[in-house]
């Protein structure tokens, strides 16, 4: 069930209808639950499994962790926790990954071996799922939180329907607390909830699928045709399509929970404005990237063990957030080198900061820009079908290769949408999201309202997936 569709629409007016209704706190957390489940087996029913195994994996090894007395013993269980979460998510996403290099492998042996396709589906939103669930037995290990009392809460926590299958990854002592006393949106957060659903869907229908995406498909889709200028503004239509796409999402599920009463944690703030790569990450996916950090980076040792481990545990935390978003080499290498910008930026910093003055507003608009740049490099690699195409686009961004593929109606559009875009981010930089929109007059934000409504009404009837579902 896509937020961009009519089904959706209705869905949630049942939804909101029935939290209205006068029933009791426990009864409106059990129709949450129920309507998650449903909202979920509408990609395909079966799947609903997994969430339940997550669900009561991960409830179970809670209270055994906080219970048990020996190390040991807390130990095995966050390691069961860890097991079967990961497990599920090794199997279907990475299972067909490893095979393949595995059959790779013993051809380079000169062993030939065929074996069955497996066959594995993909369920949607497994990344992001078993990511949350995890959150809370971990956090239990740590001592961060204690087993929570309702077993229905925890089951809402981990399928929550308007942050399910994308995001933000919300952990357990940021939802769980929330479900203590009812939650009903005031006629505020009502209208700011819809505000954002109706934003974020401008967002994903216009910006990122009529505007971007068709301009990004048409150069991934055939690098070996693509010249200088097709690669970069292909290049830069896919850093827009995937911003607009995943921010539109994330703005979506914000709206949707707040029309409940349920506040999300943001996950995007103006990331393409930032002054270094650091920055970037504390800025796009902002629930992985901090989910990384602190359950990953900080257990390997963080900073705290010297220049060259710092740099160590960065690459290997970037390596297996590539390696999260998807099951290429591609990702794979997109991780890296982000590993290693973060590791170059770190040691730049050590040695010029204090001899490099970058208060100005030049100096800070040149670094921004500088980062965007070779973000939307990197973006090759996230975007291209496998390595072989990726190379091929990096090629043709260097003027190593003709092709002419684009229109000048196409390049216009993208250039106009990509100088929108980044002065936008630049000038709203400092502010939250809510704050950002407030400086905007009333009767402007209504208008702005109103146009947005009239273009989502007059769009193309297409329904486009959320880029991040397939992660």
């Amino acid at each position: 069930m896509l937020f961009n569709s009519l089904i959706f629409i209705l869905f949630l007016a049942i939804v909101l209808f029935m939290h209205h209704l006068p029933l009791s706190w426990k009864v409106k957390k059990l129709n949450l639950c129920l309507a998650s489940y449903l909202f979920y087996a509408a990609w395909n029913p079966p799947f609903v499994v997994l969430l339940w195994i997550s669900t009561l994996v991960d409830w179970l090894a809670g209270r055994k962790i906080a219970a048990a007395r020996r190390l040991r013993t807390r130990r095995f269980f966050l390691g069961l926790s860890l097991t079967v979460n990961l497990g599920l998510l090794g199997y279907f996403k990475y299972g067909g990954f490893l095979l393949e290099n595995f059959v790779a492998m013993l051809e380079l042996m000169g062993i030939g071996f065929r074996p069955a396709a497996p066959g594995i589906v993909l369920p949607v939103g497994i990344s992001f799922y078993t990511f949350q669930s995890l959150s809370y037995s971990l956090d239990i290990y740590r001592g961060k939180l204690k087993p929570w009392p309702s077993f229905l809460d925890f089951a809402l926590f981990v399928t929550f329907f308007p942050q399910l299958v994308a995001g933000p990854i919300v952990r357990a002592v940021e939802f769980l607390p929330q479900c203590k006393k009812e939650r009903r949106a005031t006629a505020e957060q009502l209208g700011w909830g819809l505000a954002m659903l109706g934003l974020g869907l401008f967002e994903k229908v216009i910006l990122a699928d009529t505007l971007a995406g068709p301009v990004a498909d048409q150069v991934f889709g055939a690098p070996a045709r693509a010249g200088l200028v097709d690669a970069w503004v292909g290049t830069l239509a896919f850093s827009a399509q995937i911003f607009f796409d995943f921010a539109g999402y994330s703005t979506c599920a914000i709206g949707v929970a707040l029309c409940l009463g349920f506040v999300l944690p943001e996950n995007f703030r103006f990331p393409y404005a930032a002054m270094g790569f650091s920055e970037f990450w504390r800025r796009w996916h902002i629930s992985l990237s901090s989910f990384l950090r602190d359950y990953l980076y900080f257990w390997l040792g963080g900073s705290r063990k010297g220049p060259l481990r710092t740099t160590i545990n960065a690459s290997a935390t970037m390596l297996l957030g590539g390696l999260w978003h998807g099951a290429g080499w591609h990702f794979v290498i997109w991780g890296g080198i982000h590993g290693f910008l973060l590791a170059a930026e770190r040691a730049l910093k050590s040695v010029f900061q204090d001899r490099i003055d970058t208060s100005g507003a030049g100096a800070r608009l040149a670094l921004m820009l500088a980062t965007y740049c070779i973000i939307c490099i990197t973006w090759v690699f996230f975007r291209a079908q496998d390595t072989g195409a990726a190379f091929m686009l990096l090629t043709a961004m260097t003027g190593g290769q003709g092709g002419d593929l684009l229109s000048a109606a196409a390049v216009s559009r993208i250039c106009l949408l990509t100088v929108f875009m980044l002065a936008g981010q630049w000038l709203l930089r400092d502010l939250d999201f809510r704050a950002a929109l407030s400086l905007i007059p009333w009767w402007l934000r209504s208008a702005a309202l109103a146009v947005i409504l009239l273009s989502l009404a007059l769009a193309p009837g297409e329904e486009r997936a959320f880029i991040y579902f397939q992660f």
